[in-house]
């Protein structure tokens, strides 16, 4: 299927709606316990098994008025059902929490094989969105890497040092945000190495 044009904040309501909806669940049902086909869950549980359709609806609807999905977006929404079926399976939280730190640990080493190997698989992925030169694509991974490693790092030390709770509000606000800060960041700094498209 071809891709096709869709209202940006549509857009950004797809793809940034489901982890909001989980937050809010969560807050509304964290310190409640469902009885279950004989099994007791916690909130955090049954917000995270209700997360899994809502952002299936939303990857469909993303796909049906795009026509397109991103690895990352597939990738993501393999981490979560897989994850978030673990959780359900040994009524274990831990699962889903660790998620976060499996899926930046990937992107880290994903992108860490590419530059052992001289290749930017970033700017494979991206390099038509973004021009820029390919000494440009290859300092951008490289502090990627590092960023994804680190926000990993921090995930491991905030969930198994930290309540729940405070999980829950970083892994929704404050991981996006400083990813967002970050890359934000890198472009302005990357400028001189941008390629101005021809006239």
């Amino acid at each position: 299927m071809a891709e096709r044009k869709i209202n940006p904040v549509l857009k950004q309501v797809l793809e940034l709606g489901p982890t909001l909806a989980f937050f809010l669940v969560y807050l509304r049902v964290k310190d409640e316990q469902f009885l279950i086909a004989g099994t007791e869950y916690s909130g955090f549980i049954v917000a995270t098994l209700l997360f899994i359709p809502i952002l299936l609806a939303a990857m469909a609807a993303l796909w049906a008025l795009s026509g397109k999905l991103s690895r990352m977006q597939v990738f993501t929404a393999f981490m979560v059902i897989f994850f978030g079926g673990l959780t359900a399976w040994f009524n274990d939280e831990r699962f889903f929490m660790m998620k976060t730190t499996i899926v930046y640990g990937l992107f880290a080493a994903i992108l860490g094989t590419g530059l052992i190997l001289r290749k930017s698989w970033l700017e494979w992925i991206m390099g038509e969105a973004l021009p820029m030169k390919h000494e440009g694509w290859m300092l951008l991974t490289k502090r990627l890497v590092a960023m994804f490693a680190g926000l990993a790092v921090a995930n491991e030390i905030v969930w198994r040092t930290q309540t729940e709770e405070l999980w829950v509000k970083i892994e929704t606000f404050a991981f996006p945000a400083a990813l967002f800060l970050f890359l934000w960041l890198q472009i302005a700094s990357l400028q001189r190495y941008m390629i101005e498209p021809e006239k």
